[in-house]
């Protein structure tokens, strides 16, 4: 990590960048924070980064195009999907970023952690990025515990998409291949269900939604200024749902927003505060696309016109999706 902040330091001293975009130490030793560093003292004290720092800092960089100066900003594999996405999408500006492509090992889940008994945990070593991520050793107000790194791992890093960044002015860091099952596995169990057990099951998912917004304000392929849902002048601008059909309109209106053009990243699902698995909407869109399209990865460049927003002679007919499930 120090190598890190040292060429951060270089890059604000030298007048490179005016900032840097990284992660904060938080209040707990697992709740790194997305944020802005503009001095070496802030950057030596405060700079964080470890399997924990699982924030993708793209969607940040459309605010940071519009400061004055470059902003360092340091992206994970995954996340330069996203920053490609955006630039496709002109909401930020490649010239007023300055990317350092930073090696990953595969970002933690600590509820993943606390799900195998452990409470009161007061440190927790082996998240560092130096080392071969094999075991973390949890400290508690009862002794130390031990959990295989790989066992709690964010979902979406057990089907990654691969550890070669796909945008970068440099890289600093080594990434370890964590991908250990199949991306679409979770995807192809609901679809083999009847459609009652199919609506049952994202009735009881969705059921749990709290209306926080918390998926819409990280989500990268969310970047609209104003969001319809934010309207005074419908009932959805409330954050309790007022009813079961809101709750619903809400998640299936967002996949339907960002289809063809969702990199999967899955913040929508580390960031619900209710464990609703928010990403499977998302990868049934892009299971589908792949198959009537061909494969396509949204992000993988940033010139490529999806297969959503244009048009070949090949393309499926409306009616050739009647039968999917």
């Amino acid at each position: 990590m120090q190598e890190i902040i040292n060429r951060a330091k270089e890059l604000l001293a030298d007048g490179t960048v005016a900032r840097v975009l990284g992660w904060r130490i938080g209040d707990l030793p697992y709740n790194p924070e997305p944020s802005y560093f503009e001095t070496a003292e802030d950057l030596e004290k405060n700079f964080v980064y470890d399997g924990f720092c699982g924030a993708n800092l793209s969607k940040y960089m459309i605010e940071g195009s519009k400061l004055e100066g470059k902003t360092l900003v340091f992206l994970k594999p995954c996340d330069t999907y996203s920053f490609n996405q955006l630039i496709k999408e002109n909401r930020v500006d490649r010239e007023k970023a300055y990317i350092i492509g930073v090696g990953c090992k595969g970002k933690l889940d600590v509820e993943k952690i606390k799900a195998q008994g452990i409470k009161g945990i007061l440190s927790i070593s082996g998240a560092e990025i130096e080392g071969d991520a094999e075991t973390l050793t949890v400290n508690t107000l009862y002794g130390d515990k031990t959990v295989a790194y790989k066992d709690a791992m964010l979902e979406r890093c057990h089907v990654c998409k691969g550890k070669e960044h796909m945008i970068f002015d440099e890289e600093i860091g080594e990434s370890k291949d964590t991908k250990d099952a199949d991306r679409f596995a979770e995807v192809e169990k609901i679809e083999a269900m009847k459609p009652e057990e199919k609506f049952a099951y994202f009735q009881k998912e969705l059921s749990k939604c709290i209306r926080c917004n918390a998926c819409r304000n990280v989500c990268p392929a969310c970047s609209c200024r104003k969001c319809v849902f934010d309207s005074t002048k419908f009932d959805s601008a409330q954050k309790a749902n007022a009813d079961s059909f809101e709750e619903k309109m809400f998640h299936i209106i967002r996949a339907f927003h960002v289809a063809g053009r969702c990199t999967d990243c899955g913040e929508c699902s580390r960031v619900c505060p209710q464990g609703i698995p928010l990403h499977l909407f998302n990868r049934k869109f892009i299971k589908d696309i792949d198959e009537f399209y061909g494969d396509y990865q949204a992000g993988a460049d940033a010139e490529s016109k999806g297969p959503l927003t244009s048009f070949t002679f090949g393309d499926v007919e409306p009616g050739v999706t009647g039968g999917r499930r």
